[in-house]
């Protein structure tokens, strides 16, 4: 239970709910037990009728009036069981909403890393299966516990007062029902544990599939997909079945110690009568309506403890996530004003899951307004220098400003709002094309999203599209081409008109035609905006103010595009490798 305590919280933020579905759970359980005890009466009538008969209208309306009490006691253990599901189970989707939303405010915290060391489908199930079987426990589990333990105090309190040793016999099963318990929860406790982290290695290799499906499909693996997602559903199968197995030990156990009590109290209760030590042969009838009423609560007892045993296991799982801390995190309240300068002084980058060391101490500076390039080969650390800028993460030494102000000390909502990023695989929403540009600025009018289409010259496609802005798009935009993805991304980040502008090399899958004509729009609406172009083409790079050439995580060239052509070098070679290229 240790790790179910974090849910206390939630508890007392709704213990007054939770106080009344408690008082009504009492009010059920007292207007249900007068029903035995009615009957009872019905029975001793019936006895002293036949043994001692009294006038037939004055046993007939006692009768009635005896059946009358009882129809009304149900009636009223009727509503106040309705009024007890509505209190309590209501509480358990208040809390699994509130849960829900604070691990996915959690998961917004967390960095980069945390997701690349943790697969989508895990993360999937620990908010969705998860927090199901938690939702479990603090609604039906916490219901029925209440409603046992209420029962079981008032129902053996009267049936004491009326025949304590016959009270006695009847509970001699419940020592060796919590025994079973005991050692039956354990390994619920084990197997539940086991079964969830099946399911989410289960979710995630869907997930996966279902993401790379047009691969599956281009290399012919459907089958071979097919079979391992059969092994895999095959483990996840045996393993619920040995938690099943387990489980069903429970009602058959019930059932066999519920049925030893109604022996004991008849052939007990039989015996008490004969011999006078019971008064009313009501009495037994009473016991016998008691214990099969305490059926339902002593079998849920093994329902109950497994609903915990694996509420705990889920909890485990989702306290091991909130418990990560970030290692981005805001530490200036205060909203700062970005204007838009940059400053890398001698900046050391390594990621800590691969222990490459992307960025080995480089340093620049870019102006507000200015236009800056950064060029190289693939992995040699372009992407990290935008990252860092996002602060997406820290960096491992040196230091980075914006308005010459630390990085660290610039309020981390007020630097990600002033920057619009488009990265080198652009991803869209499974939305509208409208929304997906409105992505950048939630609150832009509809001439506002056409401009910034025509700025990314992409108006024309989308227009043409039967459904225009209102085309809903496939997961990750797969309706789209992949140029025509690349400029909806940069429409997103264009109507945002952010101080920062990052664009890592997102012109790849455009011809040179509309690369031209994006980057001239681009001069015309960022005229204040500083702007960090990467690429692989100097086409996209040559107007640039200034431009840096990365190689291993150095700088080992930089200037002008006419400075950087006069000179031998990377960029030179590039250069006229890509002119041969053109002139073909």
């Amino acid at each position: 239970m240790k790790e179910l305590r974090y849910l206390n919280k939630y508890f007392v933020k709704y213990k007054y709910r939770v106080v009344l579905g408690i008082i009504i759970v009492a009010c059920a359980k007292i207007f249900s037990l007068f029903t035995p005890r009615l009957i009872g009466d019905v029975v001793t009538l019936v006895t002293e009728q036949l043994s001692t008969p009294i006038d037939e209208a004055l046993f007939k309306k006692a009768i009635g009036l005896k059946i009358l009490l009882i129809l009304g006691a149900a009636i009223a253990t009727g509503f106040f069981t309705f009024l007890m599901r509505q209190t309590l189970i209501n509480v358990s989707r208040y809390i699994e909403f509130d849960l829900k939303n604070e691990i996915y405010a959690h998961y917004q915290r967390l960095c980069l890393p945390f997701y690349k060391q943790n697969r989508t489908g895990d993360l999937i199930n620990r908010i969705s299966e998860d927090v199901g079987k938690v939702r479990m426990y603090v609604g039906p589990a916490l219901m029925y516990t209440i409603n046992m333990i209420t029962l079981f105090v008032v129902a053996l309190a009267y049936m004491y007062s009326k025949a304590p040793s016959l009270t006695l016999y009847t509970i001699i099963p419940l020592p060796v029902l919590s025994l079973s318990i005991y050692f039956l929860s354990k390994f619920i406790h084990t197997r539940s544990t086991i079964v969830q982290e099946q399911l989410s290695i289960l979710t995630s290799t869907t997930q996966e599939i279902f993401s790379g499906i047009k691969i599956t499909k281009a290399y012919a693996l459907e089958d071979e997909t097919e079979e391992n997602f059969a092994d895999l559903s095959n483990d996840q199968r045996k393993k619920r079945l040995n938690l099943t197995k387990t489980q069903a030990f429970f009602f058959p156990l019930m059932l066999l110690l519920i049925g030893t009590s109604n022996l004991l109290v008849i052939y007990i209760g039989g015996q008490q009568y004969i011999d006078g030590e019971i008064k009313e042969l009501g009495t037994i009838a009473e016991f016998i309506i008691y214990v099969n009423m305490l059926t339902w609560p002593v079998a849920s007892v093994g329902w109950v403890t497994s609903l915990v045993q694996q509420a705990e296991a889920s909890q485990k799982r989702i306290n091991a996530f909130l418990k990560q801390k970030p290692t981005v995190y805001n530490t200036q309240k205060d909203s700062n004003k970005i204007k838009g300068k940059i400053a890398f002084e001698n900046v050391r980058f390594t990621y800590i899951d691969t222990n490459i060391e992307a960025l080995k101490g480089i340093s620049f500076t870019i102006e507000q307004g200015k236009t800056l390039a950064i060029i190289g080969k693939t992995g040699c650390g372009k992407t990290t220098v935008l990252e860092l800028i996002g602060r997406m993460y820290n960096s491992s030494s040196g230091q980075i400003k914006i308005d010459d102000i630390p990085i660290e000390d610039v309020n981390l909502h007020s630097l990600r709002a002033s920057i619009g990023y488009v990265p080198q695989d652009p991803f869209l929403f499974s939305d509208t094309l409208n929304n997906n540009i409105k992505f950048g600025k939630n609150d832009a009018s509809q001439q506002e999203v056409i401009e910034a289409a025509k700025h990314a010259v992409v108006h024309e496609n989308i227009i043409n599209f039967s459904e225009g802005y209102e085309t809903i798009l496939g997961e990750r935009g797969i309706t789209l081409s992949g140029g025509q993805k690349q400029r909806v991304s940069i429409a997103r980040a264009f109507i945002k008109s952010p101080q920062i502008l990052l664009l890592d090399d997102c012109l790849s899958a455009v011809d040179t035609e509309t690369e031209e004509q994006i980057l001239n729009n681009l001069k015309k609406i960022t005229k204040n905006t500083t702007t960090i172009i990467v690429s692989h083409r100097i086409s996209s790079a040559k107007n640039a103010d200034h431009i840096i050439v990365l190689e291993e995580g150095e700088i080992v060239q930089e200037g002008t595009h006419n400075q950087l052509i006069s000179k031998n070098g990377y960029y030179k070679a590039l250069y006229e490798k890509q002119l041969q290229e053109a002139s073909h």
